[in-house]
């Protein structure tokens, strides 16, 4: 196909609307019909069109291994989709080469609106499975027609309620009187696992028994349906897909709660037990980890308790303010294993972890006598997520600039702003703690500092977050620390 772009003739709201039905059914019928599905439009170059949507087949490998929705492509290049545009003309059957020599065989059908043509399918399927599906059952084939049909004609409801089918899929037709026309041995080895060692051919759906309600709420609500069931041991994923004729009948049958024997259903069954049976285990899991973080948050809060109590008893002004920063080390780190024991993802918003430790740092520091405003810049990107390890150093090195700030911008300064900001530059993520307090003194190197504070800012920086800190004097008045770590998805 081609690669140039152009826009396509821009189509009224009712050609839109029956456009976006079409769209819903591609997934599904590239799945049934394993083979890549285009939706062409028309352009203002009636030897052109562009694609206007694609769906790759989940059971078997796509034919083409990039995305072409939004190309232009040209009657030389796909005369067959020209053709079905311009004249209202379906092609079946065109073989031709495709990627990487890859031969193919492709189907061709006009979208109508009324009289108009106002779009174009095309199904490709590589020819090696095109051979194999010729062998399938003919009850089989003249279903999937039917179904393509349908979706051409924008009449499948319900296609959003379906997940992708796979090869592991066993499908069934079933009539409108619930006899099971068709079975796939997929399907037949499925049963055979539940007790039925004979074959389900014209056995009547309702007799089995098995949960068959997905049949019977398909038919009833001319919709697709999908239900997760409990097949003794098994769990089975079931799928159906009406096939109620066409249009205004489809419609009339359904309000009368008609049901014809020349009505059919496409049933598909998926065994997921092992699926299902790894889902649960994951949520034990996770229900555990997520208990565990939550009883690590309850001790870390107690052992600072412990040492609150102990400061307050504690007659040593200078010792009551070293278990006051231990204390405020401690819940940075818990706050991180409350997020951990409230939220399902991994990664940490270390935003919201920054205000709930400017919260603590301003409840727990500062000299109630002085006015000092904390902000969190929020201007930029506020999506830096980080996982466990990093957010737990990242909180720690956010807490000790803070208290850094606090202690010596403001030593002999009553009012003052303290600002974090974060953020993401590329692939790192940077960190600036600003403050409007006192200047670093000439010749300060934050290396030679006998401060405990720096000393975990830079090991914990340049160990841990394999980054770099950079302590230096703000523009107008006060510092800057600067903090930059590559971030680990």
């Amino acid at each position: 196909m081609g690669s140039n772009l152009q826009t396509a003739a821009q189509p009224t709201e009712e050609e839109e609307a029956a456009l976006a039905q079409i769209r819903r059914g591609l997934p599904i019928l590239a799945d049934l019909a394993r083979g890549d599905v285009f939706l062409f439009r028309p352009t203002d170059d009636p030897l052109s069109a562009i694609v206007m949507a694609e769906a790759k087949p989940c059971t078997v490998p796509s034919i083409y291994t990039e995305p072409l929705t939004g190309r232009l492509v040209r009657q030389s290049e796909e005369p067959s989709v020209i053709r079905a545009l311009s004249r209202g003309m379906g092609s079946s059957r065109s073989h031709r080469l495709l990627v990487q020599g890859h031969p193919t065989v492709q189907d061709v059908y006009p979208v109508r609106l009324g009289s108009q043509v106002i779009g174009a399918v095309a199904i490709e399927v590589g020819l090696v499975e095109s051979e194999r599906q010729k062998r399938k059952s003919i009850v089989y084939r003249r279903a999937i027609d039917r179904f393509r049909n349908l979706v051409i004609a924008g009449q499948l409801e319900g296609a959003e309620n379906l997940s992708r089918l796979s090869e592991h899929d066993g499908p069934m037709v079933v009539s409108g009187d619930g006899r099971i026309v068709y079975i796939s041995s997929l399907a037949e080895q499925l049963y055979r696992k539940i007790g039925y060692t004979h074959s389900l051919l014209h056995h009547d759906i309702g007799s089995l028994r098995t949960d068959e309600s997905v049949f019977f709420k398909a038919m009833e609500s001319g919709a697709c349906v999908e239900q997760l069931g409990q097949e003794g041991p098994y769990t089975w994923l079931k799928r159906a897909i009406p096939l109620l004729g066409q249009g205004g009948e489809k419609i009339w049958r359904r309000v009368m709660r008609r049901v014809e024997p020349r009505d059919q259903i496409i049933v598909t069954i998926h065994d997921v037990t092992e699926e299902s049976q790894k889902e649960r285990e994951l949520k034990i899991k996770s229900a555990m980890i997520k208990e565990i973080h939550h009883r690590v948050k309850n001790n870390l809060q107690t052992i600072a308790s412990l040492l609150r109590l102990q400061a307050r008893r504690t007659g040593s002004p200078e010792i009551g303010t070293m278990l006051q920063e231990t204390i405020n080390r401690i819940l940075s780190i818990a706050v991180i294993h409350e997020f951990l024991a409230h939220q399902d993802a991994s990664n940490i918003d270390m935003h919201e972890v920054s205000q709930r430790i400017i919260s603590e740092v301003s409840r727990g520091i500062v000299d109630p006598e002085k006015r000092i405003r904390f902000v969190l810049d929020s201007t930029g990107p506020t999506d830096v997520l980080l996982p466990t390890q990093q957010a737990t150093s990242c909180a720690l090195v956010i807490n000790e600039l803070l208290h850094n700030a606090v202690e010596h911008g403001f030593a002999s300064v009553s009012d003052g702003c303290v600002q974090v900001s974060l953020g993401r530059n590329g692939d790192c993520v940077a960190l600036e703690v600003c403050d409007d307090g006192e200047p670093l003194p000439p010749g300060f190197d934050p290396r030679q500092s006998n401060s405990l504070g720096l000393h975990i800012v830079r090991t914990l920086v340049q160990e841990d977050l394999k980054g770099t800190f950079a302590l230096v004097n703000g523009d107008g008045s006060g510092v800057r620390a600067v903090v930059s770590f590559p971030s680990v998805e």
